[in-house]
């Protein structure tokens, strides 16, 4: 099969963008890689959602963390809204192309080799029982999620957040620094619209600026005995050193 050359790969793609604006949607050219732009920093945050559940954090918690932060529902709900069998082997896909920061889990292939896959699939929440009530956890679930737990202490919300946004952050660099997208706009814009990322932080390299690179930096050394997956990148590490921001900072207006 003879590939397209360079210039006419280039006029299908901006063929496509402008028939995707025509039908208004927001195109975003990405390069090539597992995942993609948004399930792969997807993944991390939802990886992680499982980490907590294994070091007994409950999932109301997770989920509860994750609102508060602004998304439209939590990871553990958002894994019944997905499906077992999308969220285990989509996983492992994304798992198996970046293995120094992923973490396999127990917990969701038990829950699927229990329960098999469609709609028969086990969930972790219960159907509320009545229309405006809250779902209550699935005590087969819980089962499973106790039989994986291995220790881990008490966390307060402030660290369940940072455990389950940071490696999320740490990705969206990644995909800025290989060159998967041209500019944080594409990262962000991919998020608020692709996963409901809140859209008054402004998308995830957005809140890095507000929260500074440099204080990102001092955070994520406090999780450094978890490994790779909370190392800073280098493009972070070099904001930080350099006190630089993702995007570039307003110019003071001239006194008059």
């Amino acid at each position: 099969m003879k590939l397209p050359s360079a210039t006419a790969f280039a006029l299908l793609i901006a063929t496509v963008v402008a028939l995707a604006k025509k039908i208004r949607k927001t195109p975003i050219v990405v390069r090539d890689c597992a995942g993609f732009l948004v399930n792969r920093v997807l993944f991390p945050y939802m990886n992680e959602a499982q980490v907590l559940l294994r070091e007994g954090v409950s999932m109301e918690a997770i989920d509860r963390a994750s609102t508060k932060f602004g998304m439209p529902m939590g990871p553990i709900t958002l894994t019944d809204l997905v499906g077992l069998a999308t969220s285990v082997y989509a996983g492992k896909v994304v798992g198996a192309a970046y293995p120094d920061r992923s973490v396999e889990s127990p917990i969701l292939l038990e829950m699927l080799q229990t329960s098999g896959g469609g709609k028969s699939a086990m969930r972790f929440y219960n159907a509320p029982k009545a229309k405006g009530s809250r779902p209550e956890p699935n005590p087969a679930a819980l089962e499973i999620i106790q039989k994986h737990q291995s220790g881990g202490h008490p966390m307060d919300e402030s660290e369940i957040t940072d455990r389950l946004f940071l490696p999320m952050l740490l990705e969206a660099t990644r995909v800025l620094e290989e060159g998967i997208v041209r500019e944080p706009g594409d990262v962000d814009m991919g998020l608020i619209l692709g996963i409901g990322f809140p859209p008054f932080r402004g998308g995830i390299l957005r809140w890095a600026d507000t929260v500074g690179p440099k204080n990102l930096v001092e955070t994520l050394s406090r999780y450094a005995h978890l490994g790779k997956r909370f190392e800073p990148t280098e493009s972070l590490k070099k904001l930080a050193h350099e006190g630089g921001t993702f995007y570039p900072r307003p110019k003071p207006e001239a006194a008059g």
